[in-house]
């Protein structure tokens, strides 16, 4: 039964966040700190990035000294420089586990902190880094099984928790043959993002968690699914099953499809 709708909860997101250049991209910019300042600001902030998969389900470092961890290759210096150092979550930390069942352990990794899935669109939105934040990996890509853990987090969002899933709405990186930002989008990616906003307007969960059957422009979208996975702890932290999500973020950068959620 869903849990009844609360005056203070905070929203859930999915965010297409992009590699660490994203913030050198103007009107990505833009509409992530215009979006930051229509939410309401949230006590603490849990994030579910494309980028950490490790099973069972694990919660990140609650200490801001442990170091973020710069999980790319190839770029230029300054983005390896980078620092987010929010305060730790160790309470939260402490809910997340409370809210798995028995038989689900949940395990901790002193060691990993922030990834960019995680800090850098939170550089954008919280730049002063004041507000608490713990990841958590993705024990699983199977989408079923991460709605039914974006349910267990619903009671999160009455005690201030922004709860954001971070991927990217097509990550097909390997079928790209311009990698300008301003890059014409593939067709592949224009159509399975134009089939992702239709079931979105639909509130079809049904088929969203399908997509890599139903979708067109798969497997091209999506050769591996990571960057669509975090959607569905989203939706599964929806008040309800099925309902209509705020799409305050479309377009493409590099030919990708930056489509972004909130749902209340």
């Amino acid at each position: 039964m869903p849990t009844a709708p609360s005056a203070d909860r905070m929203p859930a997101i999915f965010l297409s966040h992009g590699a660490p250049p994203l913030v050198d991209d103007h009107r990505w910019v833009s509409e992530l700190k215009a979006l930051a300042t229509q939410l309401p600001r949230p006590k603490q902030i849990l994030v579910v990035s494309a980028h950490w998969e490790a099973a069972p389900l694990t919660v990140g470092a609650t200490d801001s000294r442990v170091p973020l961890t710069y999980d790319f290759w190839g770029f230029p210096d300054r983005y390896y420089e980078t620092t987010y150092d929010a305060p730790g979550a160790p309470d939260l930390a402490e809910s997340v586990a409370a809210l798995m069942p028995a038989n689900e352990p949940v395990h901790h990794d002193h060691h990993r902190r922030l990834d960019h899935g995680a800090y850098v669109p939170l550089t954008v939105m919280y730049p002063d880094a004041d507000i608490p934040v713990l990841q958590v990996s993705m024990p699983t890509l199977d989408p079923a099984r991460l709605l039914a853990l974006g349910e267990r987090l619903v009671p999160l969002r009455d005690e201030g928790v922004m709860i954001i899933g971070s991927g990217f709405t097509t990550h097909g990186l390997p079928y790209l043959t311009d990698p300008t930002p301003g890059a014409v989008p593939p067709q592949w990616s224009v159509e399975f993002d134009h089939w992702a906003r239709e079931r979105f307007d639909a509130g079809d969960v049904d088929g969203l968690l399908d997509f890599a059957d139903r979708a067109p422009g798969m497997p091209y979208a999506h050769p591996r699914t990571e960057h669509f996975a975090p959607l569905f702890v989203t939706l599964g932290a929806a008040t309800s099953v099925g309902e209509v999500p705020d799409q305050p973020i479309d377009g493409f950068w590099m030919g990708l499809a930056k489509r972004s959620i909130v749902v209340a």
